[in-house]
């Protein structure tokens, strides 16, 4: 991993503002010639500072859809039942993303919903079915602030 300067950090908040922006563009945004911007950014790249670009869609809200926040609690926390609960997961795309989390619950859920009978489908068919469950606690977003 290389130092991250002054420089790569302003390169990261650029990227992380408008991906797409044109390598001379970044450059004179953070006051470097473009082939030295190009450089930095491909060992940014290669490092694995920067792990990939992406496309931010519009959010559930405007696709009618809800988001809930599942906290899941398991049995245990050992390296059979952890990796067994994520390749489970990892087999719904309803599961938009987990997160191994500290604290009282082992598991953070997001997901993505049309609703209420959408949601209990979900629960009775995946979330109650994962390896090792023993909580399940949701809560659904009233609106996204950030």
């Amino acid at each position: 991993m290389p130092d991250i300067d002054r420089i790569d950090r302003a390169l990261i908040r650029v990227l992380r503002r408008d991906a797409r922006i044109t390598n001379a563009a970044l450059a004179a945004e953070v006051g470097l010639s473009p082939s030295a911007c190009l450089r930095r950014v491909r060992t940014l790249e290669e490092a694995g500072v920067i792990r990939g670009y992406t496309a931010l869609v519009a959010g559930p809200a405007a696709e009618g859809r809800q988001v809930v926040i599942v906290r899941i609690s398991l049995a245990r926390q050992t390296g059979e039942i952890l990796n067994a609960f994520e390749a489970e997961v990892l087999k719904h795309p309803e599961i938009r993303h987990c997160y191994l989390m500290t604290g009282e619950e082992d598991y953070l859920l997001h997901l993505e919903v049309e609703g209420p009978r959408d949601y209990e489908r979900i629960h009775m068919e995946i979330l109650s079915r994962l390896p090792a469950v023993t909580r399940i606690n949701s809560s659904f977003a009233i609106r996204t602030v950030v």
